[in-house]
């Protein structure tokens, strides 16, 4: 066995009112791909910031070895002088500056105090021919997708040094073949000799790139596998993670379709700024109560332009088209009208559009229906906090209290919050946006959960999703979407990955 790099031993780290991490030990061979799973709020972000100096020394117990030498690093830039570099989920790039200026920020290329843009940008451009970019350096960050920005954000790290690379769920918010050509880029990073620690719910990811998996569950290390010889499956690991076999990855359903409750047709939707650029062409679709409908589509097909335009126009220009409810033509033209006609959206952004991260769980709860809460302009706290209380129990919100930070849940548990806030406001038609994206596979079971209780209510929904198999597992019919059109409605009993994904790269007539 490979000499380990990287030895963490007794780690223990306690916020108030819950001890995140008890008594971890991780072992990381020099050179290895190593991933940590387990579920959402199992400590594995925690571990991480903790072995990188986002919690410094003194915040924890425990102890770190790293590449020989006991070290205590009181911060990030101690860390990285050592060659230890996180990349955190959300991305720390400004996009106001060049990509060559994200890259050497607080490591800038100077001369007698004043920085040298001439090397900068030959560094910079080295540094992103060896991650596969062919960028120029002097594009604004903000002007490049979420794929080449995470890329970015590895050249910024391959321009300190870096011994360990820790990716923190680096392909999220990837489609695949961004996702393919970081995990290839995560390959060639350790045939050069760099180790990467990997954080990802992606297990078949894990099992494609990774030679050996540590998992947490509720703060504790609970094993750690050798993949190397094929023999572990995404089964044996799901078991290690949620203490438990999950004998279906998803829950069983008998439907009960109803009337029809929404349907569009028509409809056709420009892009806000460039408005002879069509975004949606002529869609029609229609979802009836009790029913749970699909919509699949490679990235930019339009799938979250449709399904905003559709919530009280909060995207696009130049909407033509008609949409009914019950049989009625409805024109919803902002978003407070299209919850009065009981239609909600679950955003695929939760941190940007569907929750207030800096207040309460109990506010974000009420947040879309606080008309039922109010009287004469004024909010029942109590009544707010009863409220959000039965919602923290029912769908296992994993918090203190109601009064808990939303920032500061796991992505599972925020997401869980989302869907409480629009179960409250109890519409008819709710539409889920990648409702279990950056979710572990044990808390997606209890979002898809709660999905077939909304549908034995007679709700009618909506569901996008980048994964095949979610789709397949959970829906009663599949809308597949490109370049902006509707090609095809497929049932699931006809529905397999290969036909949607014909229908899917079908070009429009």
């Amino acid at each position: 066995m490979a000499e380990a790099i990287l030895r963490m031993r007794q780690i223990t780290k306690t916020f108030p009112g819950v001890k995140a991490l008890q008594d971890v030990n991780l072992d990381v061979a020099r050179g290895e791909v190593h991933a940590i799973c387990g579920e959402n709020g199992a400590g594995k972000s925690t571990l991480m910031k903790v072995l990188s100096g986002v919690y410094p020394h003194g915040s924890y117990e425990g102890d770190i070895e790293f590449d020989g030498s006991v070290v205590a690093f009181k911060d990030i830039r101690d860390s990285e002088k050592d060659g230890v570099v996180i990349i955190h989920q959300e991305l720390a790039l400004s996009p106001f500056l060049s990509v060559a200026e994200n890259i050497f920020l607080g490591n800038e290329r100077s001369t007698k105090g004043f920085i040298d843009w001439n090397e900068t940008n030959l560094l910079a451009a080295k540094l992103l021919k060896r991650v596969g970019l062919t960028l120029n350096p002097v594009t604004r960050a903000g002007d490049i997708g979420v794929g080449k920005q995470q890329l970015v954000e590895i050249a910024k790290a391959l321009s300190k040094n870096v011994k360990l690379l820790i990716l923190d769920e680096p392909t999220a918010a990837l489609n695949d073949e961004d996702s393919a050509h970081l995990l290839g880029l995560v390959r060639g990073l350790r045939d050069e000799g760099i180790t990467c620690i990997i954080i990802s719910h992606k297990l078949n990811e894990i099992r494609a790139i990774a030679d050996s998996v540590t998992i947490l569950r509720d703060g504790k290390t609970i094993e750690t596998l050798s993949l190397h010889d094929g023999s572990v499956t995404e089964d044996r690991i799901i078991k290690g993670m949620v203490g438990r076999e999950l004998q279906s990855r998803y829950p069983h359903r008998t439907p009960s379709i109803g009337a029809e409750v929404l349907r569009i047709e028509d409809w056709t939707v420009h892009h806000p700024q460039e408005h002879s650029r069509i975004v949606v062409d002529n869609a029609h679709l229609h979802v009836r109560a009790g029913e749970i409908v699909g919509i699949a589509g490679l990235m930019g097909a339009g799938r979250t332009e449709l399904a905003m335009s559709i919530f009280g126009r909060s995207y696009g220009s130049r909407i033509t088209g008609t949409l009914y409810k019950n049989g009625k033509v409805i024109t919803p033209r902002t978003v407070s009208e299209a919850i009065r006609h009981g239609i909600a959206y679950a955003t695929e952004d939760r941190k940007k559009y569907g929750l207030n991260l800096i207040d309460d769980i109990k506010r974000n709860v009420s947040g879309a229906a606080l008309g039922k809460l109010s009287r004469r302009g004024w909010v029942d706290s109590g009544r707010e906090a009863v409220v959000a209380g039965d919602y923290r129990k029912s769908m296992n919100i994993k918090a203190p209290s109601v009064t808990s930070i939303t920032g500061k849940l796991s992505g599972g548990n925020q997401q869980k919050v989302v869907l409480s806030k629009w179960m409250f406001a109890d519409p008819d038609v709710l539409i889920l946006d990648e409702p279990t994206r950056g979710i572990d596979v044990g808390a997606k079971y209890e979002i898809y959960t709660i999905i077939n209780q909304l549908a034995a209510q007679g709700k009618a929904l909506i569901v996008i999703s980048s994964e095949l198999p979610e789709l397949l597992g959970i829906c009663d019919r599949i809308y597949t979407l490109a370049e902006g059109a509707i090609t095809a409605e497929v049932s699931i009993h006809e529905a397999t990955p290969e036909l949607l994904m014909q229908h899917m790269t079908k070009e429009k007539d």
